[in-house]
């Protein structure tokens, strides 16, 4: 049975850096990080010394989750393909003549985009442009824009269209999003980036480009980060250092995407330089399209979330679990759309659907870190 845990709102709280809570128990900074993630489970003598120090008792820090309720499982027709059926895969079901039918998903999108307009004029140095609109209904106004590289928001998108809350999605990479929030330009930057020197997730790159009480940040899930290799590791893949292989190739993420800065600093600790990695130099931008590229036998690995290996039927190799999170200016908390976002966060439906697509866990979801 999983543990709920409140480390990290309940020191927030109190007012505690990392640092200072570690100092007053007797641990190392990187030992409170661990508990607050949820991959260390402290024993009863430093959870009793956590509650004395925040003025909590062990149950507001840690507590047995209830027990979930049986799976359901169906019996179903899989439609023919191009993907070969694989444990895992996500599908979506339709009944058919009362025959319920599963279709795997389809690796690229051949349908055209969602648009509301066209570009008409566009200057290239000035970042503006003018588009000649489908409909004078001006629906846009009311939508949420939303920057980010997890391969999972589709999710929160169905979720929040049932409560009448549409959002248009700029995939881009963690600091990608998190400069449009600086220029005012999205309403929500998700991030995972990780501070070499602490460990700390995204708040610190977060103290970074904003001003105190300017932004808050909410927890969107806890990823698994790792390799993806084609199914079976037909190269015998096993960590890091297996990129400075000459039989080996990878595609590599663009600078500034929190998957890149995770394999440089991996690759430093391995001893292995850039240069000596084929394929280095060559970029997809996404976990999905990075992903994509293995699965089409372009490289023979990537970095990326374990969701991006399940979509497409690879093997993973887990290097880290690591928070996504959701920036938000605080002066937008109050925007409707955004308070059905996160009231959506904290629901067991939506969390239920993100966990199922594999490597998500969804315990501190909706929680505000800052």
């Amino acid at each position: 049975m999983a543990i709920e845990n409140n480390l990290a709102q309940l020191r927030l709280k109190r007012g505690f850096t990392a640092i200072k809570l570690a100092r007053e128990i007797g641990v190392s900074r990187q030992t409170i990080y661990a508990m607050e993630t949820g991959t260390y489970v402290p024993n009863t003598l430093l959870a009793l010394k956590l509650a004395k120090v925040l003025e909590v008792t062990v149950e507001d820090l840690f507590r047995l989750e209830a027990a979930e309720a049986p799976k359901h499982t169906e019996s179903v027709e899989l439609l023919p393909g191009d993907q070969d059926p694989q444990p895992g895969l996500p599908v979506q079901l339709c009944d058919v003549d009362e025959r319920l039918v599963a279709v795997l998903p389809t690796p690229t999108a051949w349908s055209l985009p969602p648009a509301d307009a066209v570009l008409i004029e566009a200057g290239k140095r000035s970042g503006r442009g003018r588009v000649q609109l489908f409909q004078e209904e001006k629906q846009y106004r009311m939508r949420l824009m939303i920057a980010g590289c997890d391969p999972g928001i589709s999710v929160l998108l169905r979720h929040l269209q049932r409560e009448g809350v549409e959002a248009v999605v700029a995939y881009r990479n963690s600091s990608q999003s998190l400069n449009l929030l600086k220029d005012s330009l999205v309403h929500i930057a998700g991030t995972h980036l990780t501070d070499e020197a602490t460990g700390e997730s995204n708040l610190p790159a977060v103290r970074k480009y904003f001003p105190k009480g300017s932004v808050a940040v909410i927890s969107y899930a806890i990823w698994e980060e790792g390799i993806v290799i084609a199914r079976g590791n037909p190269k015998n893949i096993k960590s890091i250092a297996d990129m400075g292989r000459k039989d080996v190739t990878i595609i590599n993420r663009e600078p500034g995407a929190g998957s890149r800065m995770l394999l440089d600093s991996h690759l430093q600790k391995a001893g292995v330089t850039p240069k000596s990695v084929k394929g280095y130099q060559q970029i997809a931008t996404g976990h999905l399209p990075a992903a994509w590229q293995v699965k089409n036998g372009s490289a023979d690995c990537c970095m990326a979330t374990k969701t991006a290996a399940c979509v497409f039927g690879l093997d993973f190799v887990p290097l880290t679990s690591e928070r996504y999170d959701l920036v938000i200016r605080t002066k937008n908390l109050s925007h409707p759309g955004v308070q059905i976002l996160l009231d959506t966060l904290g629901r067991t439906a939506f969390r239920r659907e993100l966990e199922g697509l594999g490597g998500y866990d969804t315990r501190t979801a909706g929680n505000r870190l800052v």
